[in-house]
């Protein structure tokens, strides 16, 4: 059992159902054959994490350009109002079902904090979404940079006035968060299990399934 002065989480992916793929897939139904939807995805999937380690740009750029290096990549002609539409998109998108419950009773115990790649405008409508209230949340926008940069980390600590030793972090992307985290020397890493990135109990991770076991680790 751990005992934090903060837990930080992750947004997209970790706490909402982050349908970015889904919404591609049905943008694009009309041009890209069943076959080769997966591997249309796939790169769109990637070509996003390239976007996010270079210098900072609007969470719209980043989707527009990995839209269109995807589209190039696979010879789809590549639409702006595709752009437009999956980012427009994210405001919609709502919790997994596991995540208000268990998150609200934690939140009776520890000061939670969102720390995300998103926008300073587009972050509110997630954490509405949620419904659980939250002592700060971060943005990339903020710190000038995207995970898993350490800049965002770096970022919120400067904010909370403390140190990775005293923060859990919770997420379900050992690729964008926990590796850094890892890195970073946080006290505890909570892997979320979404299967959207290879299982692992490695970075000093604790692997749960979904929220409903995150009480449990906090002796609650």
């Amino acid at each position: 059992m751990f005992r934090p002065k903060y837990i930080s989480f992750d947004c997209y992916g970790t706490m909402i159902n982050f349908e970015m793929g889904p919404t591609a897939r049905r943008l694009y139904a009309d041009r890209v054959p069943d076959e080769r939807m997966d591997a249309f995805c796939d790169s769109f999937r990637v070509y996003r994490l390239d976007e996010v380690l270079g210098a900072w740009k609007p969470f719209f750029d980043v989707v527009a350009n990995s839209l269109l290096r995807t589209c190039k990549t696979h010879n789809v002609p590549y639409r702006d109002e595709d752009a437009i539409a999956l980012y427009e998109a994210i405001p919609t998108w709502q919790p997994h079902p596991d995540v208000p419950e268990a998150l609200a009773k934690v939140a009776e115990h520890y000061p939670l904090v969102i720390l995300s790649n998103s926008m300073v405008d587009l972050i509110p409508y997630s954490v509405t979404n949620i419904g659980v209230p939250f002592h700060a949340v971060y943005t990339a926008e903020e710190a000038g940079a995207y995970k898993p940069l350490m800049r965002p980390f770096e970022y919120m600590f400067d904010r909370l006035g403390c140190g990775p030793e005293d923060m859990m972090h919770c997420s379900s992307s050992p690729r964008y968060d926990l590796m850094t985290a890892d890195d970073l020397g946080f006290m505890a890493k909570t892997f979320v299990d979404r299967g959207h990135e290879p299982t692992t109990t490695n970075y000093g991770v604790t692997r749960i399934n979904d929220f409903s076991a995150l009480p449990g680790l906090l002796g609650l």
